[in-house]
């Protein structure tokens, strides 16, 4: 590979979707990792997951 002055294609393994060097407000833990609830419909959680769109 050297002779012919090949090189090999290397892959981005990682992309980083987060900047965390923003100025806007951080909000704050409400729920403070206590999941349980005393009565139904009291805490309601999500998850914002992205995908790569087909």
């Amino acid at each position: 590979m050297n002779k012919q002055q090949w090189r090999s294609r290397t892959i981005k393994k990682y992309n980083a979707t987060t900047n965390s060097k923003h100025h806007f407000p951080v909000q704050v833990n409400v729920l403070n990792q206590e999941f349980t609830a005393s009565k139904p419909n009291e805490k309601w959680i999500t998850d914002i997951t992205y995908g790569t769109p087909i």
